[in-house]
């Protein structure tokens, strides 16, 4: 297999996973989180905590997209170094560059600390006011955070297929 084609395969892949880890943010933004907004302080939290566990718990499929996606913008920047110039190249680097720096980077110093903190809880042994409290701790920055890298997200998928449609 060529250099070409194995860059290509690779751009193809990190488009995909890009694209499904955008539509998980997406659904999370637009389904998700208005869902168990309805919820009480106390549902809500365990909910969330419910939900992020399976996550959490390494699912294997998630972890394949979300760190495969990762793994895959990086490689077809490698890859594609060579390759191509101009607009193109620009493509190549802008993309990873926006999700690592816009989706990942916000996901890991952001999301995850505030899922851990909710995590940590017991919901079970708290009083209303306590349970109040943490939710609001937890959800607006929670939401607004990934309301950033939501839309990143979705630049990043667009920046690659952008790409593909110039190859």
């Amino acid at each position: 297999m060529s250099t070409a084609s194995t860059f290509q395969i690779v751009l193809i892949l990190a488009t995909l996973l890009c694209s499904l880890v955008a539509g998980f943010l997406f659904a999370f933004a637009t389904v998700v989180m208005p869902g168990i907004k309805t919820l009480n302080d106390r549902e809500f939290i365990r909910a969330f905590q419910v939900i992020d566990g399976v996550i959490q718990n390494n699912q294997p499929l998630m972890v394949a997209v979300w760190m495969g996606s990762v793994v895959a913008s990086v490689a077809a920047a490698g890859l594609g170094f060579g390759q191509l110039e101009g607009t193109q190249r620009l493509l190549l680097f802008s993309a990873p560059l926006v999700y690592i720096l816009g989706v990942q980077l916000s996901t890991f110093t952001i999301n995850v600390p505030l899922n851990n903190r909710l995590q940590a809880l017991n919901v079970e042994v708290m009083d209303e006011a306590a349970l109040k409290a943490a939710r609001m701790n937890f959800e607006p920055s929670w939401n607004r955070w990934n309301l950033v890298r939501t839309p990143l997200a979705g630049l990043t998928s667009v920046l690659f297929m952008i790409l593909l449609f110039r190859l």
